[in-house]
C-alpha cells in the first residue's frame, strides 16, 4: 500500500513539473525524423519549417485533404540546395512561352489587380472554323477588319476591367503581347491550369471564360508580383496573397537526379 500510494505521489509531481512542447516544436521534430533517411538529411534546418508551415497552413483552414493542390513543388536543377525557398501565402511558377513585346512589360507590381483567363486571346482564332459567303469581292476587306475588331474588343474588355495582370490557360498572341505591353500590363498565355487555380485560390480571383462584362470583383490580387530569375529559369512569384491557402516551395540541386 505505502509502495503504491509512494507511485502515485511520484507521477503527480512528475506531471505537475511536466512542461508540454508546442504543437510546432513536436511538428518540427515529426519532419527532422522524416528527413533522416534521405539526401538531404543534413539540412533538416532548412527543409523541416517549410514542410511544417505548408501543411499546417493547409490544416488551419480546414483543406489538409487538399494539400497536394494547394502546395506546389517546382525543381531547379543548378545552384546549391541551401538555395532552396518557399513562397509562402503565395505562388510561384515558371515563365511561360512569350512573343516578341514581353521583354517591355514591367516586371514587378505592388498591390497588383488580376485577370484569370481561359481564354484564347490571338488572331487566328477568329477565323478558324468559320465559313463566309460574298457576292462582291469588296466584301472580302470589311471581314477581315471585322476580325481584327473582335481580338481588339477583347483586349479592351481585359484592360477596361482594371486589371494590372492578365493570366490564360489558352495561348496570348504576338499582337495581344504588344497590345498590353504598349499599356503598361504583363501578361502571360499557356499557365498550366493548376497553376492558375493555385493563383485564384491565392488572390480570390475567379478564372473568366469570357472577356464580356468584367466586373472588379473578379479579379484576384496580392501585395507584390515580380519575375525572378531562379537558377537558369525565370519565375513568376505572387506573394503576400489575401487567402493563406497556398505556397509554393522551390527546390535546388546540383542535378535532376539530385532533386
Amino acid at each position: 500500500q505505502v509502495l503504491r500510494e509512494t507511485g502515485r505521489k511520484s507521477v503527480a509531481h512528475v506531471q505537475k513539473c511536466a512542461v508540454a512542447p508546442s504543437q510546432e516544436v513536436m511538428l518540427l521534430k515529426c519532419a527532422s525524423t522524416a528527413l533522416n533517411s534521405k539526401l538531404i538529411s543534413s539540412h533538416q534546418d532548412l527543409f523541416s519549417p517549410m514542410v511544417v508551415k505548408a501543411v499546417t497552413q493547409c490544416y488551419d483552414a480546414g483543406k489538409v485533404d487538399h494539400v497536394n493542390e494547394l502546395v506546389a513543388i517546382k525543381q531547379v536543377p543548378g545552384g546549391d540546395v541551401r538555395s532552396s525557398f518557399m513562397v509562402s501565402s503565395g505562388v510561384a511558377f515558371l515563365k511561360t512561352f512569350s512573343y516578341a513585346g514581353f521583354e517591355q512589360m514591367p516586371k514587378h507590381f505592388a498591390n497588383p489587380k488580376i485577370l484569370l483567363l481561359n481564354v484564347e486571346l490571338e488572331l487566328k482564332s477568329e477565323k478558324e472554323n468559320a465559313e463566309v459567303r460574298i457576292s462582291n469581292p469588296e466584301d472580302y476587306q470589311s471581314i477581315v477588319d471585322a476580325e481584327w475588331q473582335v481580338i481588339y474588343d477583347k483586349l479592351d474588355q481585359c484592360i477596361d476591367s482594371g486589371a494590372n495582370i492578365v493570366l490564360s490557360k489558352l495561348p496570348i498572341g504576338d499582337l495581344a503581347t504588344q497590345y498590353f505591353a504598349d499599356r503598361g500590363l504583363f501578361c502571360a498565355g499557356r499557365v498550366p491550369d493548376d497553376d492558375l487555380k493555385r493563383v485564384a485560390q491565392a488572390t480570390n480571383g475567379v478564372v473568366q471564360t469570357t472577356t464580356n462584362g468584367l466586373t472588379e470583383s473578379v479579379l484576384g490580387t496580392c501585395a507584390n508580383f515580380e519575375e525572378k530569375q531562379v537558377g537558369d529559369e525565370r519565375f513568376n512569384l505572387f506573394t503576400e496573397c489575401p487567402s493563406h491557402l497556398t505556397c509554393t516551395i522551390v527546390l535546388r540541386g546540383g542535378t535532376e537526379q539530385f532533386i
